[in-house]
């Protein structure tokens, strides 16, 4: 549209400045919540420095716990670590970050403007993904020379596996929100996702050393799918059905986050 510009009920209004591009909106979106996370030190100590630290605390245990497993450290402890990435740099970070933008008057503002429901929680999410990303990489970068895991195998899948797992945290982060009444609540509203991710996904305990029974169960959970494909990038996976399977169970996961967000997402300040 050059000279007029598309109403919510269809319409159009001539004479008008064309609307900015969706991509242009996410970026500035984007760039605004980024110099706010530079600004927010417990944020950025939780998302750049917790991740690391639980990797090296946890890096003996992991030694005794993989011993006649047929894992090695490498395979068991560095996709634990990119879960501590996706649990702790995404998805506790961009909760309080949801809930502080709400209570702040930020999230109503921003719906009176040009920018779309998706566009606004996008906006807002998009630091701590990149983020995380730009973790990912450097940790399996790095983590494959110290922890001897080298490169991955299949490296399709861990690709698939930290794309599920961002989309889980990032709608799980949005939904947790709607629980917390201020900043500093959404510190106790993120910690039953954590405290059963961390336990029952695969990121402290690997599923693979655990009863069958207990791990068909336990692979249900929301990052389990996105945890045991992630693994697979180095284990090469169990097959095409198995394979196949959890990417099913992910995406349905996402999409059933993304449906409780349109509907439960709380734009309004909890009073």
């Amino acid at each position: 549209m050059s000279a007029s510009v598309r109403e919510a009920g269809g319409t159009e209004r001539a004479g008008t400045p064309a609307e900015t591009g969706a991509a242009t909106r996410l970026l500035a979106l984007g760039r605004a919540e980024l110099t706010l996370l530079g600004r927010n030190k417990t944020a950025l100590t939780t998302s750049l420095i917790i991740p690391v630290a639980l990797a090296f605390a946890m890096k003996g245990a992991v030694e005794n716990m993989v011993a006649g497993t047929g894992l090695s450290v490498g395979s068991a402890l560095l996709p634990a670590t990119l879960g501590y990435v996706l649990v702790f740099a995404v998805y506790s970070s961009l909760t309080g970050s949801y809930t502080a933008r709400r209570e702040e008057l930020v999230l109503k503002r921003l719906r009176t403007g040009e920018l779309r429901d998706l566009e606004i929680l996008a906006g807002t999410a998009l630091p701590a993904v990149l983020l995380g990303l730009v973790q990912c990489v450097l940790l399996v970068v790095l983590g494959g020379v110290l922890l001897d895991a080298g490169p991955p195998t299949a490296p399709h899948l861990l690709v698939a596996g930290v794309v599920l797992g961002m989309a889980a945290t990032v709608g799980f982060a949005a939904l947790s929100s709607v629980l917390a009444k201020s900043a500093e609540g959404a510190q106790l509203a993120v910690l039953p996702f954590m405290m059963v991710s961390l336990a029952g996904s695969g990121m402290v305990v690997p599923l693979d050393i655990l009863p069958e029974r207990v791990a068909s169960v336990l692979e249900l959970l929301p990052l389990s799918p996105a945890m045991e494909l992630i693994r697979a990038g180095w284990t090469g996976g169990e097959g095409l059905k198995e394979t196949l399977g959890q990417l099913i169970t992910g995406l349905v996961w996402a999409g059933l986050a993304l449906f409780a967000v349109q509907r439960w997402f709380r734009w309004e300040p909890r009073r």
